[in-house]
């Protein structure tokens, strides 16, 4: 197996009460463990709530964690000072959910992709814009976009800026939080492949976010199943989808449609909603909403146990 470039350990985030009210803390994310090797995708998948976007944003310390370790080819980002996490982040970069609300429409998008060259001071200013200009033609769009505005572009073309303002930097890791879900299905195959092509072009390293699992099948190499801040299964994505282990991760699987005509699969329902966080199930957190649950599921938080070759889940129960 690839060496580790991110190293996720016991990673808590909680965040405080809203203002005025007289809510808990909210456990966002509980010892979340993993990691990142080197040239691979690793995907983070849930429902709403479940703590995928926390995730990615307390790895680069865009929101700051509670707890825990984040170590990046060897160095905890959770101890840097903030000049040294600026100097850090020039090798890692975020791709965001909203092609429409992360672009600024008050910049050209030449402007908008030298900016983080800029802040970063990554050569002169006719390399910032030789690398910008071929950012551009990475992500197949044309040299003259440079000169125009995020309004005059689509939503698939305004992703496709987004993913080149990451690449500009030529970071040797990305997050990429749920970056076709704002598109219309036709466009989202193109901007995956597009992914796919870059990722093993460039050999980029990426957690990928998405509540899509066909789109999380086709493009990770590990996935990270999560519910309620907490981890419930991890496996390399073959083996998940072949053989998923916890109960929740088949719920999950069985919605995906099936691509044969006429063959129809054997849904699995959840019922009722995910829990809040601020208030979570004692012992196992899915145990509210599965079908398995024991009365011992109140009473013991399941630990990661190893059900096959980098394959394990968070279950007490080994006969189902």
């Amino acid at each position: 197996m690839a060496e580790p470039l991110l190293v996720v350990d016991k990673l808590n985030k909680h965040f405080p009460p809203a203002a005025f009210s007289r809510g808990s803390v909210v456990k966002a994310l509980q010892d979340i463990s993993f990691t990142v090797p080197r040239g691979q995708v690793v995907g983070l998948v849930g429902e709403s709530g479940s703590g995928k976007t926390t995730i990615g944003r307390s790895v680069l310390r865009l929101i700051e964690p509670t707890s825990g370790a984040v170590n990046f080819d060897g160095v905890d980002l959770t101890k840097l000072p903030a000049v040294e996490m600026r100097k850090a982040r020039r090798r890692m970069q975020y791709i965001f959910q909203d092609p429409f609300a992360s672009l600024s429409p008050r910049m050209t998008i030449g402007q908008i992709l030298m900016e983080g060259l800029d802040i970063q001071r990554a050569g002169n200013r006719a390399e910032r814009i030789e690398r910008a200009r071929a950012a551009l033609t990475a992500v197949e769009l044309r040299p003259d976009a440079f000169d125009r505005y995020a309004h005059e572009f689509s939503g698939g073309q305004r992703q496709r800026i987004g993913i080149a303002r990451a690449l500009a930097l030529q970071p040797d890791f990305i997050v990429a939080d749920e970056p076709v879900s704002a598109l219309d299905v036709s466009v989202q195959a193109q901007i995956i492949n597009l992914m796919r092509d870059l990722q093993l072009k460039l050999g980029l390293t990426m957690l990928f976010i998405s509540h899509d699992l066909a789109v999380v099948e086709y493009i990770c190499d590990t996935v990270i199943v999560l519910y309620l801040g907490r981890i419930m299964e991890i496996a390399p994505s073959a083996d998940l989808y072949a053989n998923p282990s916890h109960p929740y991760t088949r719920a999950l699987l069985s919605a995906i449609p099936s691509p044969e005509v006429g063959k129809a699969k054997n849904r699995q329902i959840l019922k009722g909603d995910i829990p809040s966080p601020s208030n979570p199930p004692s012992g196992c957190v899915f145990r509210t909403r599965c079908p398995h649950a024991i009365p011992a599921c109140a009473d013991v938080v399941p630990a990661l146990e190893p059900v096959g070759a980098g394959h394990a889940k968070a279950c007490i129960r080994n006969d189902i």
